[in-house]
């Protein structure tokens, strides 16, 4: 099994553009970070720093394009700044919510396990509509999402091939790189994902 652990964020524009940021400062492929995002008309691209990153996570997750870019994501406290090729994004995380409270009181060591993942999967779909905390995107791989806190996301500006996106927005509808999407409030989230299989 591989871990990778780090955050997730995930977004969505008044434009219709939907994004997800992966940030990754532990994992087999070393510290990174990538952009999965969605155009309004449904063209699902990839945006990552290394052919490494490209080639693991497009054969775990569907895209329609993959973009070898420079990826960066910097903070200054709550405040974040991410540069992707022709993403940009300045986004502002806020406090933990109720959700995030419950998250943090699991111990780590459980709520990475992949039987325990597992075993919460069908509150996940309750509580928070269209997120799976297992399944498999392809490519005989089988993803256990193990989120231990989660931030609400308070305010975004984000940018694309220079054009200026539109205002923070809910995830909606769904993005479709997976067999899972991220909450539906934009959403800041500690979390290891565990990748099983070949």
């Amino acid at each position: 099994m591989e871990r990778f652990d780090g955050w997730i964020g995930g977004f969505g524009t008044a434009g219709g553009l939907r994004y997800v940021v992966g940030h990754w400062p532990r994992s087999p492929l070393g510290a990174f970070t990538d952009v999965m995002l969605e155009r309004p008309d449904g063209h699902r691209v990839l945006l990552a720093p290394s052919p490494q990153v490209a080639e693991f996570v497009g054969a775990t997750y569907s895209f329609d394009e993959v973009r070898l870019v420079p990826v960066d994501l910097r903070s200054s406290g709550p405040d974040f700044f991410l540069t992707a090729g022709p993403l940009e994004s300045r986004f502002t995380v806020g406090g933990r919510n109720a959700l995030g409270v419950l998250l943090r009181a699991v111990p780590w060591r459980l709520a990475t396990a992949p039987w325990w993942i597992a075993t919460i999967d069908a509150v996940a779909r309750r509580v928070l509509p269209g997120v799976r905390t297992v399944g498999s995107a392809g490519g005989g791989r089988t993803e256990y999402y193990g989120a231990q806190d989660l931030h609400r996301v308070v305010a975004a500006e984000t940018t694309f091939e220079g054009a200026d996106a539109g205002s923070l927005r809910p995830v909606s509808p769904p993005v479709r790189f997976g067999f899972g999407s991220t909450p539906t409030a934009p959403s800041w989230v500690r979390i290891t994902t565990v990748i099983a299989g070949d």
